[in-house]
């Protein structure tokens, strides 16, 4: 089984995104990069995202991760604060502990391109 389907599926992934989004633009080390963006348009994108990277139907026509943060200049402390709010949403989401281990992995697994190093 998919950590997609483990996860839960769509409702999960539609679910996570929505209150990853919300804690994100509370939170101040990172809101910023957020004032210029739409952010419907970037809930579709994310939610094509993880749905690709977590093993469901592959709809993601974005950018790879390099392209999409290039212009970013973001350092190790926005990286850090991103991966802090999705932990915290995975567990109010109460999903399993080793399935966020692997979703961290995966996170961790693009830190370089999202970082530009």
């Amino acid at each position: 089984m998919s950590l997609y389907e483990r996860i839960g599926g769509t409702p999960a992934v539609d679910a996570a995104v929505d209150i990853f989004y919300r804690k994100v633009l509370a939170d101040e080390r990172i809101s910023e990069f957020f004032d210029t963006v739409d952010m419907e348009a970037q809930h579709i994108k994310q939610k094509a995202f993880l749905t690709m990277v977590f093993g469901g139907p592959n709809e993601y026509t974005g950018k790879d991760m390099r392209e999409a943060h290039k212009h970013m200049n973001l350092t190790e402390e926005h990286f850090n604060a991103v991966a802090e709010n999705l932990v915290a949403t995975l567990k109010e989401l109460e999903v399993a502990e080793e399935d966020i281990n692997e979703i961290v992995n995966i996170a961790l697994s693009v830190k370089s391109d999202v970082l530009n190093q």
